[in-house]
């Protein structure tokens, strides 16, 4: 028998861990043959919604969850931990300003990226999904000292697989024969989803679309505002994709992106592209042996570039935003 993995999910009392947690105790991310310790945080208020949710991990009766623990104090919940799924976050409320939420959510990510210096194992892979979630990323990032800032990731997976449905969905090609598509930038309407080097069964997507007000007019628009779309149509935010896209991305982390493929995860700009260094950005990023890499040499087109430009600016006044939370 293998050594347990300890997973920590925060916010699991929500519906994202609620739709995650399961397939983490199935064996969706690590595998038939490997067993996983999985350590719940939540908020005081979350307590015992908590607890249901470890009675019904228990009914599951999963071969692979070696134990299991629900605790609202950061330090226990981090404490030797291989992987965190960080999802808990305040959502914006009416009347809130983007300002006034970044501050709130900074200060719970502060602490949790403390936390995760003084009680992880070392080689921990941090995945922060709880919005915002790039500059939330930064922060916990800041603040984890004694930790390398390769060991921090952002989610934009979800707007990357939106991307490809989308795409899918108008050339009517399988999603599998889609490969190198990137979603630069910030986790929020400004995003730029771009599918120029997308590849069709080894094939440029040129030869499958060449229509450029579909991509600029419909493709692009339809991927930066999808999440609010479901919020409209459901009731409800994202709640199963945005859970199944937190596992495709750390599956690829921990286990290496296809040949010939790239996905995007928000990492720590090395002043590629032009993004300026101190950002957590979505970057097209190569994943080998538990390390990503970003792509270099993609030629962006002007529209590309003064797309990526302004979400790379969105995330530099958010970091402005939050400056007292990175001293």
């Amino acid at each position: 028998m293998k050594k347990p993995v300890r997973i920590a999910i925060t916010g699991a009392g929500g519906q994202i861990c609620y739709s995650l947690l399961f397939r983490l105790a199935h064996g969706d991310l690590l595998g038939p043959d490997q067993p996983v310790i999985l350590q719940l945080l939540d908020i005081p208020v979350a307590e015992q919604t908590m607890r249901g949710v470890l009675m019904e991990l228990e009914d599951c009766a999963f071969p692979l969850l070696q134990d299991m623990t629900a605790s609202t104090d950061p330090e226990t919940a981090f404490r030797d931990i291989d992987l965190a799924f960080l999802i808990g976050s305040r959502p914006r409320s009416k009347g809130m300003e983007r300002r006034d939420l970044l501050a709130f959510n900074g200060g719970i990510f502060k602490e949790q990226g403390r936390a995760l210096s003084n009680m992880a194992q070392r080689h921990v892979k941090v995945l922060v999904v709880g919005n915002p979630a790039n500059t939330n990323g930064l922060i916990a990032r800041h603040h984890a000292h004694d930790l390398s800032p390769d060991n921090f990731s952002s989610m934009m997976r979800l707007d990357h697989n939106r991307a490809l449905a989308q795409l899918s969905l108008k050339i009517r090609q399988p999603l599998h024969s889609l490969t190198r598509m990137t979603v630069w930038g910030n986790h929020s309407p400004s995003q730029f989803p771009d599918l120029s080097q997308v590849h069709v069964s080894g094939q440029p997507i040129q030869h499958f679309l060449d229509d450029h007000d579909w991509i600029e007019q419909t493709f692009v628009p339809t991927v930066q505002k999808r999440g609010a779309a479901v919020i409209e149509t459901r009731g409800l935010s994202s709640a199963a994709s945005a859970a199944n896209a937190a596992l495709n991305h750390m599956h690829d982390w921990l286990h290496g992106t296809a040949e010939g493929d790239w996905v995007t995860m928000g990492v720590p700009s090395d002043g590629s592209y032009g993004i300026p260094e101190g950002l957590m950005c979505g970057f097209p990023v190569i994943c080998h042996q538990g390390h990503y890499q970003i792509v270099k040499n993609i030629e962006l087109n002007q529209f590309s570039r003064t797309m990526i430009e302004a979400s790379w600016r969105e995330l530099a006044e958010e970091k402005q935003a939050v400056s007292s939370l990175l001293t």
